[in-house]
Order: C-alpha cells, then sequence, then structure tokens
C-alpha cells in the first residue's frame, strides 16, 4: 500500500519542499495557560479605625501567592460574609455589620462581573445587636442572620436585584422553653448567642448554634417565604461547651461543631424525613467529642473559632485562638470519627477565621491580632500543612471568602 508517509520517505525533496511552503514542521501544541487568579474578599475589624471595611485581593493558585489586599468597600465590622449562589446572571455580595447595637444591619452589594469590584445596594436592620453571621440559601432567594448579642435569628428575601428585603422572620431565642436554659458558664453564657446560622445541603433546614445554651437549633425553612417554623433543639453531653459553628461533611450524614468555651469538637448523625406534612431534621450526638488544644494548654486560655472540610471529605480543619493552632484531623471513613494527625503554629496570633482554596491546595488563616493572613500549602494525602508559605499584612482579617 502507497501511504503518504511511504511517499515522502521516497520522495524526501518533495516533503522537504512540503515542510518549507507550510511550516508543519514547526507546529506545536499550544501552551496551557494557569488558571486565573481567583477573586478574595477579606471582611475586617474596623472598630480600631485602622481597617475601613470588606478588601479585595487576588489568589494564585499555582504558586499560592495572594496580593496585596486594597480596599472594596467602605461598612461598617464585616466579620460575616456570604455570595449569591454561582450561576446567576447577577451576583451580590453579603454582609453582617457587626456592632453592638439593636440597629445593626446587613448590608449587600453588588459584584461587577469582570473586576469584581463592589457597590452598596442596600442596607437593613439585621433584626438584633451583633449578627455574627450571614447564610445565603442555594436558590438565592433567601438568607439568614444570627444576631449574636441581640439572642435572635432573622430571616430576609433577596430580590431580584440582589438586595435585601426587611426581615420576614425573627425568632427570639429568650424563650427557654422551646430553645433551652443557659449553660453554666456565667461569663459567657449569660444571655442565648445565636453564633452561626447554616444551610443544611438539602437547603430544606437552618442549623442555629446558641453559644449560650449548649443547644443546636433546627428549623424549617419555608422555601417561597424564607420564614422558620418547627425548631428542634438538640444538646450535646457536655454543658458549657458553646457551640459555634457547624459544618456538614461531604456525605451530608455527619455534621461536625466546633464548640468556643471548651475547645472540643462534637460529631453528629444527620437525617431529614422527606414524606411529612412537617419534615424534621434530627442531629444525633455521637459522644465522641475531640480537643482542639493540647492536652498540656490550659483550657481557660483558648476559645476554639473554625473548621472545615477538605473536598474529598477526608480531613477536618480546625483554628485555636490563644493556642494559635491549626489542627488537622482525619475523618475515618467508616464511622466519621475524628483522629489527630497534625497541630501547628498558626503563623501570627488569633486566627479566627480561615478557609480552604477551591483547589484545595492551599489555606488562607486570618490572624485577627497580629494583623496578617498567612498562606499555608495543604497536601492532598496526608492533610497535612506546611508554611506559612506568604504572610500578607491586613489589619484584623475577621473572614475570607473565595468567589
Amino acid at each position: 500500500m502507497f501511504t503518504r508517509r511511504r511517499f515522502l520517505v521516497l520522495f524526501p525533496a518533495f516533503a522537504a519542499s512540503a515542510r518549507a511552503q507550510t511550516g508543519w514542521h514547526l507546529r506545536k501544541k499550544k501552551p496551557v495557560l494557569p488558571p486565573a487568579p481567583l477573586n478574595v474578599y477579606i471582611g475586617t475589624d474596623t472598630a480600631k479605625n485602622v481597617s475601613k471595611g470588606i478588601y479585595q485581593a487576588h489568589f494564585d493558585t499555582t504558586k499560592g501567592q495572594l496580593t496585596v489586599p486594597v480596599l472594596a468597600a467602605a461598612t461598617a465590622r464585616p466579620s460575616f460574609l456570604a455570595v449569591t449562589p454561582v450561576g446567576q446572571a447577577r451576583r451580590s455580595l453579603y454582609s453582617v455589620n457587626a456592632v453592638n447595637d439593636p440597629a445593626a444591619t446587613a448590608t449587600s452589594f453588588m459584584m461587577e462581573p469582570k473586576t469584581g469590584a463592589l457597590k452598596q445596594t442596600s442596607q437593613v436592620p439585621s433584626g438584633g445587636a451583633g449578627p455574627a453571621c450571614i447564610s445565603v440559601d442555594a436558590s438565592g432567594r433567601s438568607a439568614f442572620v444570627a444576631n449574636y448579642l441581640g439572642s435572635s435569628v432573622a430571616s430576609f428575601r433577596i430580590q431580584s436585584d440582589g438586595t435585601l428585603s426587611q426581615s420576614v422572620d425573627r425568632i427570639d431565642f429568650n424563650d427557654h422553653k422551646k430553645f433551652g436554659a443557659l449553660g453554666p458558664v456565667s461569663a459567657r453564657q449569660n444571655m442565648p448567642h445565636p453564633h452561626s446560622a447554616t444551610i443544611s445541603p438539602d437547603n430544606r433546614f437552618l442549623l442555629v448554634c446558641d453559644l449560650g445554651t449548649d443547644n443546636i437549633t433546627v428549623f424549617l425553612i419555608h422555601p417561597e417565604t424564607g420564614q422558620l417554623s418547627s425548631p428542634h433543639s438538640f444538646a450535646n453531653d457536655h454543658p458549657g461547651s458553646g457551640p459555634r459553628h457547624v459544618i456538614f461533611h461531604p456525605n451530608a450524614r455527619w455534621v461536625y461543631s466546633i464548640n468556643e468555651i471548651d475547645s472540643t469538637i462534637d460529631h453528629y448523625l444527620w437525617t431529614a424525613t422527606r414524606f411529612s406534612d412537617t419534615p424534621q431534621g434530627l442531629l444525633v450526638n455521637t459522644n465522641t467529642p475531640v480537643k482542639t488544644i493540647a492536652s498540656d494548654f490550659p483550657g481557660d486560655k483558648n476559645t476554639a473559632a473554625e473548621l472545615a472540610i477538605s473536598a474529598d471529605g477526608l480531613f477536618l480543619y480546625a483554628s485555636n485562638r490563644g493556642e494559635d493552632s491549626l489542627v488537622v484531623f482525619s475523618i475515618r471513613s467508616k464511622d466519621g470519627k475524628l483522629e489527630l494527625v497534625q497541630r501547628i503554629a498558626c503563623g501570627g496570633k488569633t486566627p479566627r477565621h480561615f478557609t480552604i482554596d477551591p483547589t484545595n491546595q492551599w489555606l488562607l488563616c486570618g490572624n485577627q491580632d497580629s494583623a496578617t493572613i498567612a498562606i499555608f500549602r495543604r497536601d492532598a494525602v496526608s492533610g497535612k500543612l506546611s508554611g506559612p508559605t506568604q504572610t500578607v499584612p491586613l489589619d484584623s482579617p475577621l473572614y475570607t471568602l473565595f468567589v
């Protein structure tokens, strides 16, 4: 068979001429371009009159490098941020304004699609003093705020232009018959302190951690109105723990709660009824708490802060303010039990919040009292952290959000 290849071998002069005319011998595969840097928003503590609000930076996931943050929006004490779900034509960013005032607010900002620049579009009362958390549901139609000092949780509709409505519901946690008695640590548990409002993976329930009563309360979310109903409170077995935040495992069956006061993590089993007039979300405590601090570190010198789980569900990360550490646990696949892997210095002081980047290669830790953001490399196999590989100055970082 007389193929093209055989023809070129037998007639090399013709082959040389073809190469010269077409340049096919010089063609190379197009180089693979590095991924575009990710947009990062950082909420800061404005009480010191140094930082001014929400800052914007860009993160190179190939090099693990964060650019110098620049002010994106001046706003009072944006301690917690949330964003409209991916896929919507117009995306907005939402922030609480965590000031100790009954007239505290929640604020919305429109994000410019290309640059990520922020423009304030609404500001409404949060429903109580000291709002500590805001979350947005998967439909992008409702938002929920936990008011730490106001002992309340409020819900809001997100309107078609991305702005927040006035609150459509407000739940007062001072009803102790419904939400439980106060915990035994009088200095910290003198009143109900809703610290977080976390939406379940199926978008049907809201889990509220109350540091003041040691309870996690589960509400049913009404999807059309954003209102909350059918509360059920669940307690752990160690009063005085002070639940702060919860996180769902990727399997949607396990829930982990980090407890601020006694520096522990609880593991719960999650189930939710579907075929009922009043669906319920249920937590069952596995009674396997683990300490986040070393055994020889004074418990009264530390407050646990944040937790995160790697995308593959194999590792859980937690931060300690006082010990000033990041702790890595492996998650046992058969039962979700936590086993200590690593304890590493956070690269500063008071690691209030940290986040794992979307590629799961890096961890950004905001060290509130050393005015820095420390970047750590994450090993996907062992789960361990190394670094800091970079330390970026920014006064009083409180929250970091990748968009």
